[in-house]
């Protein structure tokens, strides 16, 4: 598939149309278009549509959530069920963040052309609540998962993933779960500019989730005498709350990262745009 890549200033992402008459601003960046514009006598040249992209993973992610919860298996009888692993956890966060997205793009698309500013107001908090799940939640949560859980299976699977689990969970399962996860964030934060929040808010957000999911397994430890990850089994206290102390510390890693990628991916589709746009001029 040919993409032709949208380029804008993440200090000032386009607005949503004004009046039709204004060209140049009548494809708002919420419609989750990949656009190129060309400067050729001042025409805008073809769209192509990341909205399906973004239906077809919502649908990959209602897909895995199904098979997963359709699946016998002793741990979720046990107190917490699946909400005790984050493993699941993420997987509902991504759902809805991509259903959020979804929800934008029909949004854009009802009212685009709409001199309504109650409708503008209403689609301008959508986009902000999109783009705060982005950077506090989908991206730092779903790249803390999949590097957690592979690095882990490659020293010792036994202490995250036991082989018991192969009975259960197939393998294009446990890929779904742990792997696509962050080829999807990349590509969604390839094709839509996300606003992050201020550096000390985000972090601040990131780690009170760090820190709330804590909580809950020593929680459910305490309920059932049993950690949630057979790693915690092995290692005595000090050594769980260093391990804690790490893990916090590695998601706002990630949370600073994503904001990184997202501004280099942006900053550098700018200067192309503005290096194609020069060479055209």
């Amino acid at each position: 598939m040919l993409v032709t890549i949208a380029t804008t200033s993440r200090e000032h992402p386009p607005p949503p149309p004004t009046s039709p008459s204004s060209p140049h601003n009548s494809i708002p960046l919420s419609t989750g278009y990949f656009l190129r514009r060309k400067y050729d006598g001042g025409r805008k040249m073809a769209l192509i549509p990341s909205q399906i992209l973004r239906v077809a993973i919502l649908l990959s992610y209602f897909s895995i959530l199904c098979n997963y919860k359709a699946i016998d298996m002793p741990a979720h009888q046990t107190y917490g069920g699946s909400w005790k692993f984050l493993t699941f956890i993420d997987l509902v966060i991504q759902a809805v963040f991509f259903g959020v997205c979804v929800l934008t793009d029909l949004s854009s698309l009802l009212t685009k052309g709409s001199a309504s500013m109650e409708q503008e107001r209403q689609l301008r908090k959508l986009i902000g609540l999109r783009d705060w799940m982005m950077a506090v939640l989908a991206f730092p949560v779903g790249a803390f998962v999949v590097t957690m859980f592979w690095t882990l299976y490659v020293y010792d699977r036994d202490l995250v993933y036991p082989r018991l689990l192969d009975n259960f969970i197939p393998q294009w399962l446990n890929h779904g779960m742990h792997t696509t996860v962050l080829p999807f964030l990349i590509i969604e934060m390839r094709t839509t500019y996300h606003r992050y929040p201020s550096r000390t808010c985000g972090l601040f957000a990131v780690c009170m989730f760090a820190v709330g999911y804590v909580v809950w397994m020593c929680w459910v430890h305490s309920m059932t005498g049993v950690w949630v990850y057979p790693l915690l089994e092995h290692i005595g206290p000090m050594a769980r709350i260093l391990f804690f102390i790490c893990l916090t510390a590695l998601i706002s890693v990630y949370y600073v990262l994503g904001e990184i990628l997202n501004n280099y991916i942006w900053d550098s589709s700018k200067s192309t745009l503005e290096s194609e746009k020069t060479k055209t001029d």
